[in-house]
């Protein structure tokens, strides 16, 4: 039967809907009308979410002996930002439309690079996506920082940024880590958090949004083997990817990115590439920094960044190898890979150590209070195992499997009359609907 069932995979609206529809993701503030490019994680969105990020902690960080974490202030000294790049460089080529004044990414409304100019957007012929009209003022630079202050005064001496990624909070923290735990090369440091980016024009659910979380690592190398570094944790994304994300390996694809599109710091980019619904866009990146980053910090603070091997008695500044995950657009990927349609049923086909619940727990009747004793019995069991255990009594047997197919829970549980009789319950699968008598104890 499991191998005739066509499946159909969702749109983006789809799975839009059935986030809000079963408390995975809202909109952000949606209560007084929202706000663009923020969204809130509901109960089940909150799980889904720690867990690809434990899921991506562990692999990276617990299951390996060269990788630390840390966790960076997200507000940080200004100077942080002008040693890299950020204040000058962080741009975005903003246009505006004469006729209705909305603005919009230029680069995104045609076939360009982040470099177009303004003459280049005029000769394109492109229609306003609000109004329609090709009425456009010039392209203005757009720096994407979240600016604030620090202090009680609001001046030019208090201003300060959020930050617009995690990585630089490793980069100023490369010597207190060498200095306190002392790792060989090469080693990683690893961070999750906060990022902050105005975003002119957010769009696609939660794949480009203002408030997003990064999952970032700094891996340290002597320059002399960053090609050797780079192939192995170029590997070692897709082994995350595929293998503890359950992300379909025809669907992932590496985009070698050429000089002129290469971030300013970069002497080597690929770009991982998903097939989402809005299209191949971008799921992740992995960079090769050079000295770029630790370079900078030791001309602008004065303090030494230079690293002396134990082992080799060499002395230098690392090179750096950058992987570089965001937690939406790999939430998105997730979510993406599991929506499948069978007819009239939609299914959440999450892998299971990604799944909100790994099981549900029913009583047939929930009017029959001997039932409702069993199957509390067996919910608090598995639940003492699992953690990650719910219990449903509400509508009919159909409805609450409908539920838990939408919501991706791979096991339902049903006791019955017979469980009073033999100790048995039916479990039913989720992916193939089949249903079989388990003996409780064997669960």
């Amino acid at each position: 039967m499991y191998a005739t069932i066509i499946y159909i995979m969702g749109k983006l609206e789809d799975i839009v809907s059935l986030c809000k529809r079963r408390g995975f993701i809202f909109p952000g503030s949606d209560v007084y009308g929202g706000m663009a490019g923020t969204w809130d994680y509901g109960p089940l969105g909150v799980m889904l979410k720690r867990k690809v990020m434990q899921s991506w902690w562990n692999f990276w960080v617990d299951q390996r002996d060269d990788m630390y974490g840390i966790d960076a202030a997200i507000i940080m000294n200004p100077k942080t930002w002008r040693a890299s790049g950020h204040v000058d460089t962080f741009n975005d080529p903003l246009v505006e439309c004469k006729a209705c004044h909305n603005r919009f990414r230029a680069d995104h409304l045609g076939d360009f690079g982040e470099g177009v100019t303004t003459e280049e957007f005029i000769k394109a012929d492109i229609k306003c996506p609000n109004c329609g009209k090709k009425d456009w003022d010039e392209i203005k630079k757009f720096n994407m920082m979240f600016e604030t202050h620090v202090g009680a005064v609001s001046d030019d001496t208090s201003i300060a940024y959020l930050r617009p990624e995690t990585a630089q909070g490793i980069f100023t923290n490369f010597k207190n880590v060498v200095d306190t735990i002392y790792p060989d090369l090469p080693f990683g440091l690893c961070q999750q958090g906060k990022a902050f980016r105005n975003e002119i024009s957010p769009r696609d659910f939660v794949f480009r949004s203002r408030e997003f979380e990064q999952m970032e690592i700094e891996y340290f190398v002597n320059p002399k083997e960053w090609e050797q570094n780079f192939d192995k944790l170029l590997a070692s994304c897709h082994a995350f990817l595929e293998e503890t994300m359950g992300l379909p390996v025809d669907k992932i694809h590496d985009l070698e990115v050429p000089a002129e599109d290469r971030a300013h710091y970069s002497k080597r980019t690929i770009d991982i590439e998903f097939d989402y619904p809005i299209g191949c866009e971008e799921l992740m990146g992995i960079a090769y920094r050079t000295d770029f980053d630790l370079g900078n910090i030791d001309r602008e603070s004065g303090k030494s960044m230079v690293y002396r091997d134990k082992n080799t008695g060499e002395s230098f500044i690392p090179h750096v190898i950058e992987p570089s995950f965001g937690v939406e657009r790999l939430l998105m990927a997730v979510l993406t890979s599991a929506y499948w349609e069978d007819g009239d049923r939609v299914v959440l086909r999450l892998p299971e150590n990604l799944a909100p619940y790994r099981f549900c727990v029913s009583p047939l009747l929930k009017n029959k209070p001997e039932l409702v004793k069993k199957a509390q019995e067996v919910y608090h069991q598995l639940k003492d195992k699992y953690t990650f255990v719910t219990w449903d009594d509400s509508g009919n047997i159909g409805k609450r499997y409908k539920k838990q197919d939408e919501i991706g829970t791979p096991k339902c549980v049903v006791v019955d009359f017979d469980t009073l009789e033999d100790d048995t319950v039916t479990v039913r699968d989720r992916d193939t609907t089949e249903q079989v008598r388990i003996k409780i104890a064997e669960l």
